[in-house]
């Protein structure tokens, strides 16, 4: 397959349009978590996570712009090829419910079904692995944020956890 050479190549590059949106929008985060204060590594300020995460954005940024500056077309389009859609949806569709049933039904109780449809949904596990192992990991996790880091939980209207 031929692919476009010269000037207006680059300009159709979708890659590295996105690639430069996504560079300038990590350069926002950049200044903005500069603005707040960033502090330092053993007193962390307000500006700390969004400024790392800014650079990081940045920099992965810059490597699409470069591939696709280089290659004159998609420099990663590659990563895409052959994903299984139906279960990257499902992931996202299960992580939006769980994101909205959170609050109220608490997390012990919205937790346990999202590590169902996880564990069955994805890589299907039979229901008598899948079952206990949904229940253990979410009580473990709970135990780990709620007892040991002491991080308030929702206990949603049951009043769990």
């Amino acid at each position: 397959m031929l692919r476009p050479s010269g000037p207006r190549a680059a300009l159709d590059n979708a890659e590295l349009w996105a690639g430069l949106f996504w560079l300038a929008l990590g350069a926002f985060v950049v200044f903005a978590g500069r603005d707040l204060g960033t502090g330092t590594l053993a007193a962390p300020g307000s500006g700390f996570l969004p400024f790392w995460a800014g650079l990081l954005m940045c920099g992965l940024a810059l490597a699409v712009v470069a591939g696709a500056a280089r290659h004159g077309g998609p420099a990663i389009a590659w990563l895409w090829a052959g994903t299984r859609w139906p279960k990257v949806l499902l992931i996202v569709a299960s992580l939006a419910a769980y994101a909205t049933v959170l609050d109220v039904l608490g997390f012990l109780v919205a937790t346990v079904p999202l590590m169902l449809v996880l564990l069955r949904g994805i890589d299907p596990v039979r229901w008598r692995t899948a079952l206990p192992l949904a229940a253990l990991s979410t009580l473990g996790v709970w135990w780990v944020l709620k007892r040991l880091l002491l991080i308030q939980l929702p206990a949603g209207i049951f009043e769990i956890g």
